[in-house]
């Protein structure tokens, strides 16, 4: 595929069909194609140990505490909930061999006179890594190492990672943040492959008074997640997202994730092609901060919903290289 500039990708949206997306872009909403010369992961030496030290395996789920959880709680004000997880369901959109089949298992009824039924389902699935999901730090590596430079086979059994897997993430429980980039450019869904700037960022947090803290879950909104179920061919292909500058620029604001309503939360395809999901590499394996991709965040961004208390609890999958889960946001 021929390699296209922002200004052409909004322009290539509206002339074939954008205008049933609410795509109405300007000029100004363009930006210049990435940098020369690409990016490289630092070596391990200049990203190990980590700033929690080398025994550390939670990354910065260790700014979380206390007071963060109490703070966040202040936010709740009318005891309301609005849920930013996925149905999870055949119908979603996949990856290759990622599956997820549900299957009624019928009991029989008991013999006892009180007449007592029940039913079951069998699911087969990737549970880790379908619908609203979030990754934990083994999910990527560079090279052959994980977060704080760990050796994969190292950790590594054949059920699952002896270490910084998704059982031991715990409650998540802290103040959220919405970056409306979708309403600052004027649009419904920014166009696939559209890079998110940390000028966008600021944009964004200048229009909406925003601010990040520490211990934050920060999330994105694309738009991107009125395709999820609509045309999922679409929906896989690519996507808007932030890029490597603006990753850089939120995890130095020391968030515990960040998060969006695409599969990779990054843009994707990059446009440094030889660069294959670097804000996986950035945010897992570089720095310790953890990635909820597919969230449901069209609520939000229709109530202008964008501080809120933010809780998620992943599943016990023992070892596992993440999960999938259902965030609310508390107001």
């Amino acid at each position: 595929m021929a390699r296209m500039s922002r200004r052409s990708l909004f322009a290539a949206c509206l002339a074939c069909g954008g205008a049933h997306m609410g795509l109405s872009a300007t000029p100004a909403q363009a930006q210049a194609p990435a940098a020369a010369g690409g990016w490289s992961p630092p070596a391990s030496a200049q990203r190990c140990p980590s700033r929690f030290g080398a025994a550390d395996r939670r990354g910065y789920m260790n700014l979380l505490d206390d007071t963060k959880r109490k703070a966040a709680a202040a936010l709740i004000r009318e005891g309301k909930t609005i849920e930013l997880g996925r149905r999870l369901e055949p119908s979603m959109p996949f990856f290759g061999t990622r599956r997820f089949d549900q299957h009624l298992k019928r009991t029989f009824m008991n013999p006892e006179p009180n007449r007592r039924g029940s039913n079951e389902e069998i699911v087969i699935s990737e549970i880790g890594q379908v619908g609203t999901q979030l990754d934990a730090f083994p999910h990527q590596t560079i090279g052959d190492e994980v977060y704080n430079c760990v050796k994969v086979d190292d950790i590594a059994t054949r059920g699952g990672f002896r270490e910084m897997g998704v059982d031991g993430i715990g409650t998540v429980f802290t103040r959220g943040v919405m970056f409306d980039v979708a309403a600052l450019k004027g649009v419904r869904t920014l166009p696939i492959g559209y890079e998110i700037t940390v000028a966008d960022l600021e944009a964004a947090a200048q229009r909406q008074n925003l601010k990040i803290e520490r211990a934050d879950a920060v999330i994105i909104n694309t738009g991107w997640g009125h395709l999820w179920g609509t045309d999922n061919a679409q929906y896989v292909r690519g996507c808007p997202g932030i890029g490597i500058a603006a990753a850089e620029w939120i995890i130095r604001q020391e968030p515990v994730l960040m998060g969006s309503d695409n599969w990779p939360v990054e843009v994707a395809p990059n446009p440094d092609r030889n660069a294959s999901l670097p804000v996986h590499q950035i945010a897992l394996a570089v720095h310790g901060v953890h990635l909820l991709e597919n969230m449901k965040l069209d609520e939000l961004a229709e109530r202008r919903i964008d501080r809120f208390a933010f809780m998620m609890q992943p599943l016990k999958i023992a070892g596992g290289t993440g999960s999938t889960v259902a965030p609310t946001a508390l107001t």
